[in-house]
C-alpha cells in the first residue's frame, strides 16, 4: 500500500449533465429550458435531467412518467449515443495529453493522477491553475460544455468534492482537511453505503459520516461483514489509498430492450434473442473481442427479472453460437405471462478467437423441422422508426432534429448547433426526403 499522497494530486472531472447538455448544445431551441433523455415510453426511465429539469424535481433513475407529470413542459429525447461518445472522446484525449495515467470511469467521469502529469507544483494554488486550464479545455473541445472538478490526496475525497460544487464548479481539498469536509455529511456519501447498509446504520444511529467515524471497527465488521466494515471504518477517516488506473477493460459487452407490451409469441421471442445476438456479436468483432459466458436476461410482465448464463468451452464471437446458447437459456425461464424486458450479453471477454473449423458449441444440433416463415420484428419497430431527438436530414431543408412523430407523420425542427432556433415541419412518416443521420464511427 502506497503511503498518503502529500498534495492535491488526484483530479476527478464530471460532465456536468452530460446527455442533457450535448442535446442543449446541439439543439438552440433547447438552451434554457428543461430537457430531459432517457426512455420516452410508458416504462421508460430517466437517464440524465438538465439543470432546468431539475429544477421542477426531475432526477436520473426516476420512471418518464413522474417525469412528465412533475415536468410536462420539459423535452423528452431519446440518447444520440453516437453523439455522446463524440464528445467523452474529445474529452478523454485532453485528459490523456494532462497526464497518462486516466482512469475513465463512464463517458462523462474520469480520474486523472496528477502526478504524472508534466506539471510539479502540486500546491493547492497549482493544481487550482491546473484545473481552470483544463475546465477551459472541456469547454473548447465540446463545443460548450461543462465540466465541475474536484482534486485532493485521494479518489474518495477528490469524486466528492467535484460534486460539492455543480454545474460548471471547481473544489481543491488543501491535504489535512479531508475529515474536516467528510464529517457533515450523509453516510451515503461513502462508496459502498448503499440503501441496505443505510438502513443498517441508522437503526445504529448512524447518519452522517462523524456519526460513522464513532463506530469502531470491530462493531462495523458486525454490522456489515469484515471486508465492507473495514473498508467503511477506513473511508469514514478519507483512507483510500487505491491508485488511478490507465485502462479499464470492458468486463461484458451486451444488449437489451424494453418493451411497449408484454411479449408472449415464443417464436417473436426467439427472433428478438437472435437480434440481440446479431448486435452483440458486432460489437465484439469490431472491437476484436471474444467472450466465453453467454447471458440471457428476462424481465417478466410481474416486474420479476431473471438471468441464465452459460459458460463455452472457448471464446466465440460467433452470431449462431451466441444466439443459440441464448436460445437455450430463454427456454428456461417461463414466459407465458409476458415479457417486458428482454437482453443478451457475452463476458469473460478475450482478445483471440479459438479456431475450430466445425465451431462446436456443446449444444446438439437441433431436429430437423419444417422451415417456418420468418418471425416479423418488424411489427416491434412500427411507429418507432421516428425518434424525439433523433438527428435526420432533408433534402430540402437541410438537418435537423425530430421533435415527435404519430398518426402517420413526423415533425422535425430544422436547426443545428451553429444555427439560431429553427423552423419546425410535418412530413409523412415515409416521406423519401427525409433520412436519419448516422456520425461516422473512429477506425
Amino acid at each position: 500500500m502506497r503511503p498518503p499522497r502529500a498534495g492535491p494530486t488526484i483530479l476527478h472531472v464530471d460532465l456536468d449533465a452530460f446527455f442533457a447538455a450535448v442535446e442543449q448544445r446541439d439543439k438552440p431551441s433547447l438552451r434554457g429550458k428543461p430537457v430531459v433523455v432517457g426512455g420516452v415510453g410508458g416504462r421508460g426511465v430517466v437517464a440524465t435531467a438538465s439543470y432546468e429539469a431539475r429544477a421542477y424535481g426531475v432526477r436520473s433513475a426516476m420512471s418518464t412518467a413522474e417525469a412528465r407529470s412533475r415536468c410536462p413542459h420539459a423535452a423528452f429525447l431519446t440518447g444520440r449515443f453516437d453523439a455522446y461518445r463524440e464528445a467523452s472522446r474529445a474529452v478523454m484525449t485532453l485528459l490523456r495529453e494532462l497526464s497518462p495515467l486516466v482512469e475513465p470511469l463512464s463517458l462523462d467521469e474520469a480520474f486523472v493522477d496528477l502526478e504524472a502529469s508534466r506539471h510539479t507544483d502540486f500546491s493547492v494554488p497549482g493544481v487550482t491553475l491546473v484545473a481552470e486550464e483544463l475546465k477551459a479545455g472541456v469547454t473548447e473541445v465540446t463545443g460548450g460544455l461543462h465540466g465541475s472538478v474536484g482534486v485532493a490526496t485521494s479518489k474518495l475525497v477528490a469524486k466528492i468534492a467535484s460534486d460539492l460544487d455543480k454545474p460548471d464548479g471547481l473544489v481543491v481539498v488543501p491535504p489535512g482537511t479531508e475529515q474536516d469536509l467528510l464529517r457533515p455529511m450523509k453516510v451515503s456519501v461513502i462508496p459502498g453505503v448503499g440503501p441496505a447498509t443505510a438502513e443498517r446504520l441508522r437503526r445504529v444511529g448512524v447518519h452522517t459520516v462523524a456519526d460513522l467515524e464513532a463506530v469502531s471497527a470491530d462493531e462495523l465488521v458486525r454490522l456489515v461483514g469484515q471486508a465492507h466494515g473495514t473498508s467503511l471504518y477506513d473511508l469514514a477517516r478519507a483512507r483510500d489509498h487505491r491508485p488511478v488506473v490507465a485502462e479499464r477493460e470492458a468486463k461484458s459487452i451486451s444488449v437489451e430492450d424494453t418493451y411497449d407490451s408484454d411479449l408472449v409469441d415464443k417464436r417473436l421471442l426467439e427472433g428478438l434473442i437472435d437480434r440481440h445476438a446479431t448486435r452483440v456479436t458486432e460489437r465484439l468483432q469490431k472491437a476484436r473481442l471474444s467472450g466465453r459466458t453467454v447471458t440471457v436476461k428476462v424481465r417478466l410482465h410481474d416486474f420479476t427479472t431473471y438471468t441464465r448464463s452459460t459458460t463455452l468451452p472457448s471464446p466465440t464471437d460467433s452470431t449462431r453460437v451466441v444466439a443459440r446458447h441464448a436460445r437455450a437459456l430463454l427456454s428456461e425461464v417461463d414466459t407465458s405471462g409476458g415479457v417486458r424486458l428482454l437482453g443478451v450479453g457475452v463476458s469473460g471477454l478475450a482478445d483471440w478467437i479459438q479456431e475450430d473449423l466445425f465451431e462446436y458449441d456443446g449444444l446438439p444440433e437441433p431436429p430437423a423441422t419444417a422451415e417456418a416463415p420468418p418471425v416479423d420484428l418488424t411489427r416491434l419497430d412500427r411507429g418507432r422508426r421516428w425518434w424525439p431527438g433523433q438527428d435526420v436530414v432533408h433534402a430540402e431543408h437541410g438537418p435537423g432534429w425530430v421533435w415527435g412523430s404519430g398518426v402517420g407523420r413526423v415533425t422535425v425542427r430544422f436547426e443545428t448547433a451553429e444555427t439560431g432556433p429553427g423552423p419546425v415541419r410535418t412530413f409523412l412518416v415515409d416521406d423519401p426526403d427525409l433520412t436519419k443521420v448516422t456520425r461516422p464511427q473512429p477506425d
